[in-house]
């Protein structure tokens, strides 16, 4: 790899024998996929997917403490994924005693030293950090060092920005050093589509379901979607952006994408078509009974499938302030066609701490939570991973909570249906 020559005077040591460490894993990384030269981080803020204070990562805790009395903090202030804990979620006293006694045993050292290395906030933890309450929000063509899926996912396709899918260490380093090896995604080859997808949907597909259906086909690859701006317009609209949140979350946990175009819409693909095709690429036709074959195919897990939900989660990724909003009108309509004045399952919305501040003082917040719903800050799928947790019969809305753990998944209108009528599972 070539290096500038003050790339390569970090490399032999001019900032300390830590800062040389982090350079040759960075020239480490990109030797591994061929990448030819450093390019420059640009973004104002960067992104960690680590939040989550594991007993088992104690390496990862020793290792920041290092970059920490060495004087390495990030080079940009950074947001971070969700909390895993919040008091305001329901546990019993064991699920509590696990969380706190075995599983989050770091948490607060971790949130410490979050701090010492730049975080922007107390109340920075989001897997939706792009959203304008919260102000991480990268420019089309910036070149990121963010982890997380669905938060590279979208910014990669939804803001047109520059970031491959790095681990939250490889992230940190790349703040730290203030560049990132080039390769995959943040070259111009890199961002071409290896398929073409035709959604030939009579009605507007589910988000999290198309999605899924896509990342199980595509994988890692890059698809182009021709059809769905039939659905979503032409126009970046704060709907189609929370639509394209969910879809492209779904991509990254069911598949691995790390970027897609689709037509007429997100920026790469309004300005150059079908020209993003690749030669040789392969066609997907996705129509309403491929997406009911998808769905027939998800595995139940619970250990009674016939069971009645315990507890609902809705917001995986994060909901925006819009998908609350919408939230509110159709529970409250649904309650009332029921007769009831409060769900019927405990209910768990989801969302940003910015978002949330946002929304929990205005009549739609308050009328929400007079329904009964939770509103949280924390990762479901942290959540779900306490072995007790995930005994419980969960349901969601989340294609990739159902991904990573028990939760069984319905669409928006079913889990609707769920929480209003009594959680008859079917």
């Amino acid at each position: 790899m070539q290096l500038t020559p003050q790339q390569q005077a970090l490399l032999d040591g001019a900032q300390g024998e830590t800062m040389a460490k982090v350079v040759k894993t960075l020239v480490m990384y990109g030797d591994t996929f061929g990448a030819q030269r450093m390019v420059p981080v640009t973004s104002e803020y960067g992104h960690t997917v680590i939040s989550f204070g594991l007993a088992v990562m104690k390496p990862v805790y020793d290792l920041y403490d290092r970059l920490i009395e060495s004087g390495l903090t990030s080079g940009q202030k950074f947001t971070a994924d969700p909390l895993p804990l919040d008091k305001h979620v329901p546990t019993s006293l064991l699920e509590d005693i696990v969380f706190r006694k075995i599983m989050y045993t770091q948490q607060d050292r971790y949130e410490q030293q979050l701090k010492k290395l730049g975080i922007t906030a107390d109340n920075a933890y989001t897997c939706t950090c792009y959203l304008e309450q919260v102000g991480n929000t990268p420019k089309q063509g910036d070149i990121l060092s963010w982890a997380e899926s669905s938060a590279v996912v979208y910014a990669n396709s939804v803001l047109g920005a520059r970031c491959n899918r790095n681990s939250g260490m490889l992230e940190l380093m790349g703040s730290i050093a203030g560049f990132v090896p080039e390769f995959g995604l943040l070259t111009d080859e890199g961002r071409k589509a290896h398929w073409l997808v035709e959604v030939k949907c009579t009605r507007r597909p589910e988000a999290q379901l198309l999605g899924s259906a896509i990342g199980m086909k595509v994988m890692e690859d890059v698809p182009y979607v021709r059809g769905l701006d039939t659905w979503l317009g032409t126009e970046l609209t704060d709907e189609a952006c929370a639509y394209l949140k969910d879809f492209g979350a779904a991509t990254a946990s069911n598949g691995a994408v790390g970027l897609y175009h689709i037509e007429n819409l997100t920026p790469e693909a309004r300005e150059q078509g079908e020209s993003l095709l690749r030669e040789g690429y392969q066609t997907y036709v996705i129509d309403d009974a491929e997406l009911e074959r998808v769905k027939a195919a998800y595995p139940v897990i619970w250990k009674d499938p016939n069971a009645k939900p315990e507890l609902c989660f809705v917001g995986c990724p994060h909901l925006t302030l819009e998908q609350l909003r919408d939230w509110t009108e159709k529970l409250s309509d649904a309650l009332r066609q029921q007769g009831r004045l409060t769900v019927a399952v405990p209910t768990v919305f989801t969302a940003a701490p910015a978002v949330l501040k946002a929304f929990e003082n205005t009549v739609e917040g308050y009328k929400l939570q007079s329904m009964g719903v939770i509103l949280s800050y924390i990762c479901p799928l942290m959540y779900m991973n306490n072995p007790l947790s995930e005994k419980m019969p969960v349901i969601t809305s989340s294609n990739k909570l159902r991904t990573y753990t028990s939760a069984r998944y319905y669409t928006d209108a079913e889990i609707l249906e769920q929480i209003t009528k009594g959680g008859t599972a079917r």
